[in-house]
């Protein structure tokens, strides 16, 4: 291995053990405890080897919101790969989603609430972006019903799936009807 390889190695090591540790931060203490001085000191190097991977918090912010689309679109296949019929799958892409936002509640807000610096349903989206909506598309072009944009349908199904998850969160809602939520929406919204 050459020495440039064993640096580049290095620094991508440092930029994974950045975005974990912010990510750990951010889930125990909230985003506003997340520093670029509390960060360099959990990692142990200097703030300008911090500066080095990301401009600033932001960037960090977006960092790991692009790792959670990934975990997103990967726990939604893996619901709704096992689950049967368009119903089922429908369902199965719900509680998933919303499972993800309940144990992920920082990297929920990186992907959805914080201003990470990325652009979303624009032509420069990041592919971990426009993989998780894929993610979504994939189950739910098939029950839009007639004459419905599948791209569309899957913006509005996911928009509720962001306000059930949102509103729970915030106590908005009584957590013993998430399930009868989960139903009626697929029932009302899905053409299966």
């Amino acid at each position: 291995m050459s020495v440039q390889e064993r640096k580049q190695r290095e620094r991508a090591e440092r930029e994974r053990l950045i975005v974990a540790t912010a990510r750990e931060l951010a889930e125990q203490l909230g985003w506003e405890a997340v520093t670029t001085r509390r960060l360099a000191e959990s990692i142990e190097y200097s703030q300008p080897v911090l500066y080095s991977h990301f401009r600033g918090k932001r960037e960090i912010i977006g960092a790991v919101a692009l790792q959670g689309a990934g975990e997103l679109a990967a726990a939604v296949r893996a619901a709704t790969s096992v689950a049967d019929g368009p119903r089922a799958r429908v369902a199965a892409l719900a509680r998933a989603y919303l499972d993800f936002a309940a144990r992920n509640p920082a990297v929920y807000d990186a992907l959805f609430q914080l201003d990470g610096g990325l652009a979303y349903a624009q032509e420069d989206t990041p592919e971990p972006l426009k993989d998780a909506f894929a993610a979504l598309l994939e189950t739910l072009e098939g029950v839009a019903g007639d004459g419905v944009p599948p791209g569309l349908y899957t913006e509005v199904f996911w928009a509720a799936l962001h306000g059930l998850a949102t509103l729970t969160r915030a106590g908005r809602l009584l957590p013993e009807d998430a399930e009868a939520r989960v139903e009626l929406l697929v029932d009302r919204l899905a053409v299966v």
